[in-house]
């Protein structure tokens, strides 16, 4: 005999871990973001290519890089609210992690293809024209840090919104960067310092990016979520009354606010009624951010169960 219970439980989640879905206001953050740099862009590669800037270009193709990034962050967030289906029962929920991690290889190779860029450059240093670039990047330090500073508030617990918030916080990172150079080389006339900036910049912003690959990559593989300790999981599973075994325990991200737990209880004795399962779902819920669980009760355990 066997009990299953599934549990998807979004409200209850809210409480503490705040893994609810992302506030339906970022379709208007989205479209500002993206309005702003797409407008930054052509501004930006217009007067670099005319100040002979290196820094100015490779921060406006970055910028562009910042605009595919938001685009696919926004398509992300909406593909993840459509239900699921019989073909896809989760619904596009996944979207969301795969667009984490696009846009952390995007970042990168943008960044990897600036510094290759700038080595060249190291060589044969170009003039540049310093006041230029130091209005141009100061736009830029303006328009990236407000757009990082809308996606800031919910960086921390969806993973989407992270990757979108790193993309501008390191492009305002970038223009700061473009702005130092561009006094320096007004009082000092160092040419090779474009380059030489351009590639701290990079070398930045890649060690910056690396934890957002490997978290993108660590969750697009099922893995479990870095705000849940699945050892305080099953610590709490066993000291449920009648639990004498918690088996086949599985913790995965549906999407990147979402969590999903499935788990076999071996209890000798079953429940008589749901009122085990609406209390132990609540608590996975309230106090892990689990708010997907599915959870089956045997009386003994199957002979292939997993430990």
């Amino acid at each position: 005999m066997s009990l299953h219970h599934h549990s998807h439980d979004c409200n209850a989640s809210n409480h503490t871990h705040h893994h609810s879905h992302a506030p339906t206001n970022y379709g208007h953050i989205f479209a500002i973001g993206i309005s702003l740099n797409i407008a930054f862009v052509i501004i930006e590669a217009i007067l670099g290519w005319q100040a002979h800037s290196l820094a100015l270009m490779a921060d406006a193709g970055h910028n562009l890089s910042d605009v595919l990034a938001l685009l696919l962050a926004w398509s992300a967030l909406w593909l993840g609210q459509k239900k699921g289906n019989d073909y896809q029962t989760y619904g596009w929920r996944r979207a969301s992690l795969l667009a984490a991690l696009i846009n952390a290889i995007l970042l990168l190779v943008a960044m990897g293809a600036m510094a290759w860029e700038a080595m060249s450059r190291l060589h044969q240093p170009n003039p540049i024209n310093g006041m230029m670039m130091i209005w141009v990047a100061s736009i830029g330090v303006v328009i990236n840090g407000v757009t990082a500073w809308l996606f800031m508030r919910d960086s921390q617990h969806d993973i989407n919104i992270k990757g979108a918030f790193l993309h501008m916080a390191a492009d305002a990172l970038v223009s700061l960067g473009v702005i130092i150079t561009g006094l320096l080389y007004v009082f000092y006339g160092w040419a090779w310092l474009d380059p030489v900036m351009s590639l701290l910049i990079a070398g930045v912003i890649i060690i910056g990016t690396w934890g957002l690959l490997k978290q993108s990559l660590h969750l697009s593989l099922d893995g479990v979520p870095e705000s849940v300790e699945l050892d305080k999981v099953r610590h709490y599973l066993l000291s449920l009354p009648l639990v004498t075994a918690a088996h086949d325990l599985h913790i995965w991200a549906l999407s990147s606010t979402e969590i999903a737990l499935t788990v076999q209880l071996i209890m000798p004795t079953p429940p008589s009624n749901d009122e085990f399962l609406q209390e132990l779902t609540h608590k996975l819920s309230h106090d892990f951010g689990i708010n997907h669980a599915t959870i089956q009760i045997m009386r003994h355990p199957l002979n292939k169960a997993c430990y």
